[in-house]
């Protein structure tokens, strides 16, 4: 058997924030682009774009984005940053990944939703044609925006599920938005035929996930809170569910307050459908690389663990069956020396 090689295990990722992720490289391109000046040193411009390591709360780490969020008001903005996620990705043996953002936060300058999705969509095809990584777009509504916003978009972009728009998403204030108070949202969405998945469980709040169980909705980004309670695990099983697991993230934001409290081995133990993601690469200084190391080095995670992860993710995925019969084989050649 190969000795273990993090960065050369093949991977898929399911939870990925386009404006969390960009490298510095690409930030300082979309900068000039804009003509907005940044510091002239790396080490300067990391602490605008990187969240402390130990944050007050979830709010807290969502406001190093206002940083970003200037740089993508183009659709050649859009375009580059999607390129440079999915070809970051790609450069660690990602051969799948569905990245994320939220259209109406690139609308400050007259881009229409449309627009959005378009240039971002182009910039993971071109990522595509470099690299051979599968790269596809999820769409997040803004939890805390005017519900005409979220809906308008969402008439908006239905017509470009064909060019790789393969789901939705609702992110931002969990604590404040709760599944309940933006069911009607959720309901527009899943009636519409985009697959789900939510963010739920971020903010210590382990309702969220059982009233995320109630919508129907199988997948959960981070899913932090469903720690120490075995009923909602038993749930979360029972209804075949995946958890979008952020360990760094969720230490940071403390959504789990500590290792201790990470729910990992419990849905582990449990026989749950996890996944190990990155959440948001620059912001959380990390890439999926490094988040398998953590799993290996806190909680023994072996590569038949990872080679299984990695088949939820394919499994849990929003791309069509096709694709997915050929992730599966290539995920099994990729593994077969380490097992």
């Amino acid at each position: 058997m190969k000795p273990l090689d993090f960065h050369r295990l093949a991977k898929v990722e399911l939870h990925c924030h386009l404006d969390g992720s960009l490298s510095l490289e690409a930030i300082r391109s979309l900068a000039e682009m804009a003509r907005i000046s940044i510091p002239q040193e790396d080490a300067d411009l990391k602490k605008l774009v990187t969240a402390p390591e130990s944050c007050e709360n979830l709010m807290d780490y969502l406001r190093t984005f206002d940083f970003i969020r200037p740089l993508l008001q183009t659709k050649e903005a859009l375009e580059l940053a999607a390129y440079d996620v999915a070809s970051q990705a790609a450069r660690e043996n990602v051969i799948y990944t569905e990245i994320r953002f939220a259209p109406e936060l690139s609308m400050d300058e007259g881009l229409s939703a449309s627009d959005t999705v378009r240039a971002t969509l182009a910039g993971l095809q071109r990522a595509e044609t470099e690299f051979g990584i599968a790269a596809k777009l999820l769409v997040c509504g803004m939890r805390q925006s005017d519900p005409d916003i979220t809906k308008e978009l969402l008439s908006e972009i239905a017509v470009l599920a064909p060019k790789g728009l393969v789901g939705f998403d609702f992110a931002g204030d969990e604590h404040g938005f709760p599944p309940a108070k933006i069911d009607s949202l959720i309901k527009d969405v899943q009636s519409m035929g985009y697959p789900m998945t939510l963010h739920a469980g971020e903010c210590n709040c382990s309702n969220h996930i059982t009233d995320t169980l109630k919508l129907g909705i199988k997948r959960m980004g981070h899913a932090a809170a469903i720690a120490h309670h075995p009923e909602i695990i038993a749930d979360f099983v029972a209804a075949g569910a995946t958890a979008e697991f952020c360990l760094t993230s969720n230490l940071q934001t403390k959504a789990a307050p500590s290792l201790a409290d990470y729910p990992y081995q419990e849905l582990y133990e449990a026989g749950a459908k996890l996944t190990i993601n990155t959440d948001n690469r620059t912001v959380s200084d990390t890439n999926l690389t490094k988040e398998y190391q953590l799993f290996h080095r806190y909680f023994g995670t072996t590569p038949r663990d990872f080679m299984t992860f990695n088949r939820n993710a394919i499994e849990a995925s929003f791309t069509n069956s096709k694709q997915k019969d050929q992730l599966l084989e290539k995920l099994e050649t990729a593994y077969a020396t380490y097992l």
